[in-house]
């Protein structure tokens, strides 16, 4: 009795899912093609550049201390090597603090790749939202970010009208 009341279930379920229309973008093609989101990147990248540099800069200034410290050590007061250790544990502090100010959750890098490229990540979305709506489909994966989709069939690739939605070619 039960598999009689199940399979008409199984079946009114597995013909709805063929019904549904599935297709799939590859979002990091997508915004490859889109040149203010190269810019964008390009500056991102310039700028993290900076930032690693003055980091680096502080970390050898740090060690060239401490070396400092260790070859000078045996001539100091214990006042002096305290001193001097208490220096060393600050400017690192000081710059592990920087190093989040650039680098961290809500550090400049991460604010400005929000005010640079999220806007064309939003005008990306909303296109495949559109084209989704007028092709009527359920679903659309996106392929870059999917390391799931082991096959996709080049016939149900959107990301070219997506370009065009946005208006690149």
């Amino acid at each position: 009795m039960k598999k009689i009341l199940l399979l008409p279930i199984v079946l009114l379920i597995s013909t709805s899912l063929w019904a549904q229309k599935f297709a799939f973008v590859d979002s990091e093609y997508i915004l490859n093609k889109i040149p203010s989101y190269k810019a964008a990147q390009e500056q991102l990248d310039k700028l993290s550049e900076q930032y690693q540099k003055e980091i680096e800069g502080k970390y050898a200034e740090i060690d060239k201390m401490y070396k400092d410290y260790q070859t000078e050590k045996v001539l100091l007061t214990q006042e002096m090597q305290k001193k001097r250790e208490d220096e060393i544990i600050s400017r690192e502090r000081q710059t592990k603090e920087l190093q989040m100010k650039y680098f961290g959750r809500d550090g400049l890098l991460f604010k400005k790749r929000e005010e640079l490229v999220k806007p064309i990540q939003d005008q990306v979305f909303n296109a495949v939202k559109e084209i989704a709506i007028e092709g009527g489909y359920a679903i659309i994966f996106d392929a870059a970010a999917s390391p799931n989709m082991l096959y996709t069939n080049p016939r149900y690739d959107k990301s070219e009208d997506v370009l065009l939605k946005l208006g690149y070619k």
